[in-house]
């Protein structure tokens, strides 16, 4: 059967990178529309710096029963003027948030419309992911935590892979200061910054474990005056990634441990950052919700785990049992080749419906253990 993405055409060319804040408004205005028409309440959840974040109360609620958050983000990656077009194939739409994740929300959208009643199924549709939800991280983990079960609407895999775990993700910035001399007259004066950056960024990238999925790169370094003076101040930015919660408290210690033990005498480290995204690792109750969902769908749902993290990072932090990648698959997303599969977008608009189908007629009650 053919499509009519006109819809989805008409929030793509609206360009909502994450500072353009109007833009960002606009494409969560389209999208209230729909949901109101559904029979949503919206709650705004103002930002200061960021658009508005979302919050979508379903028509009805049954007391005693589970509840599902559906999660998506209204933001993409592109500047203005940069990647701001739609268009079609006949295997592909093409343009900037095809999959990532306008396709994603619309595939919510559509899943809803085949439902005769909606109840117990809330949305939160938040403004500011690309750039790691600094703004709306608190309430994505206070609504979340109210959940039993999370759904959120990343991309699905090239088989129609759902995910089940995501890399952990922390940004940290070092600032060492040291104490300036004349390079040649008066070395034994000076403390190098420059120096004692070395050693932590070897300390620092030596903690990466390959082997149980740790990652821990410095990705920019900057220090010194020039050639001829000891250097008096350096800077760094590195990120850690982790899949095991133990392995996020082993770097973490570690970092503490690298920034407050001097290399050269007398020079000085200040850290700064965090972790932005904790560790999504699987769990019992994700593999037992995933067998409610193969069974009210009747489709057996591949998993995966990724590297990169997203929000549903958040949700499961806050204790709400979450699968990601209920989007159409696609790639070439943060590209200005993205794209996403007409065949999969279909696909994940009859899978997503037969969920929410299954999850009305037989909603389980109460939370599963999540260990």
């Amino acid at each position: 059967m053919e499509y009519d993405f006109s819809e989805l055409a008409e929030v793509i060319r609206i360009n909502s990178y994450t500072k353009n804040v109007e833009g960002v408004n606009r494409v969560g205005e389209l999208f209230r529309e729909k949901l109101e028409e559904l029979g949503y309440d919206c709650e705004k959840i103002r930002s200061e710096i960021y658009g508005d974040h979302l919050y979508f109360h379903a028509p009805s609620t049954r007391e005693g029963k589970g509840r599902i958050l559906l999660l998506g983000h209204l933001d993409t990656v592109f500047p203005p003027g940069t990647f701001e077009e739609f268009r079609e194939d006949g295997e592909w739409i093409y343009g900037p948030g095809v999959c990532d994740m306008k396709g994603g929300i619309m595939v919510m959208v559509e899943a809803l419309r085949t439902l005769p009643e909606i109840a117990n199924i809330d949305i939160l549709l938040v403004s500011d992911e690309e750039i790691g939800s600094d703004d709306s991280r608190v309430h994505t983990r206070r609504i979340a935590g109210e959940y039993d079960y999370t759904l959120v609407f990343e991309a699905a895999g090239p088989h129609g892979e759902v995910v089940t775990g995501r890399k952990g993700i922390g940004t940290f910035y070092i600032d060492i200061d040291g104490r300036a001399a004349h390079a040649g007259n008066n070395y034994r004066d000076g403390i190098d910054a420059n120096a004692e950056l070395a050693h932590k960024l070897l300390s620092l990238v030596n903690l990466t474990d390959v082997e149980e999925g740790t990652t821990v790169n410095v990705g920019k370094i900057e220090g010194g005056i020039g050639a001829n003076t000891i250097s008096p101040h350096a800077h760094m930015v590195f990120e850690a990634r982790f899949t095991k919660a133990s392995e996020r408290d082993r770097v973490l210690q570690s970092i503490n441990q690298i920034v407050n033990t001097p290399f050269i005498p007398g020079t000085k480290a200040t850290l700064r950052g965090g972790l932005q995204r904790d560790v999504m690792e699987e769990n019992r109750a994700q593999r037992e919700f995933l067998k409610l969902l193969e069974e009210w769908s009747g489709k057996t749902i591949p998993t995966e785990r990724r590297g990169g993290g997203s929000d549903a990072n958040i949700a499961a932090s806050a204790g709400s049992t979450t699968l990601d990648g209920f989007g159409p698959y696609g790639d070439g997303d943060h590209t200005i080749h993205e794209r996403a599969s007409k065949r999969s977008y279909m696909d994940r608009i009859e899978l997503v419906s037969s969920i929410f189908r299954g999850f009305l007629a037989h909603q389980p009650s109460g939370r599963s253990t999540s260990s």
